[in-house]
């Protein structure tokens, strides 16, 4: 009789895991002034989470976390008495410092990153570079210099901070607007939206830095 071949099924083989790395971050900045506490994950779902005593900050914030699809948690505790100056300014710093850290080497990601926003009247136009080299550009002519008890002045210095410390290129343009709100609003959703593209994994790089020099 012929011997019975009954078919088997060949052994699965599981290929050995590749995790991707984690693109998180947590940092704390403490000074005479702030004592700040910034946690981060690029790959989120928009969470935000924010106990800052600046409350139009924080709803700016939130807007960066949303639009970005980032989860940003932030707690901070500064001179307020004063004003807001120190603290605005020491979260951007300590903000651009977990997102350096998160990002890593930079490997596989688009790198570049823009967007429009507009709300009503109001249009703005974000560009991000995560190049490596700090550089603000930032135009913002606003209607009134305070919104609610907010100095609008101090948002340039919160983006300064973050972009000396992310160490990106970062132009901030507002094209038009008439309620400083809105411009205010329109930045920061352009800025998440920018920022989600340029940290965004390119499935084409693979694990490739995105620049001719090799390193970011």
């Amino acid at each position: 009789m012929p011997e019975n071949t009954e078919h088997r099924p060949a052994p699965c083989r599981t290929a050995p895991s590749r995790t991707a790395p984690s693109r998180t971050a947590e940092v704390e900045r403490n000074t005479l002034e702030t004592q700040i506490r910034v946690a981060l994950a690029l790959d989120g779902r928009g969470r935000g989470e924010f106990r800052t005593g600046v409350p139009f900050l924080e709803h700016m914030l939130d807007q960066v976390a949303r639009h970005g699809l980032i989860d940003i948690d932030i707690t901070a505790q500064g001179d307020l008495q004063i004003d807001a100056h120190h603290t605005v300014e020491d979260i951007g710093i300590t903000l651009g410092q977990a997102l350096r850290q998160a990002l890593g080497e930079k490997r596989g990601i688009r790198r570049y990153g823009h967007a429009y926003v507009p709300l009503d009247e109001a249009l703005s136009r974000v560009v991000v570079d995560l190049s490596g080299r700090p550089m603000l550009t930032y135009n913002v002519d606003f209607t009134r210099a305070i919104i609610g008890t907010f100095d609008v002045d101090l948002l340039q210095e919160f983006f300064q901070g973050l972009t000396n410390h992310a160490a990106l290129t970062l132009h901030i343009d507002n094209l038009r607007g008439s309620n400083a709100h809105h411009q205010a609003e329109t930045v920061f959703k352009a800025f998440g939206r920018a920022l989600r593209m340029a940290v965004e994994p390119d499935p084409r790089m693979g694990r490739d830095t995105p620049s001719t020099k090799g390193a970011l």
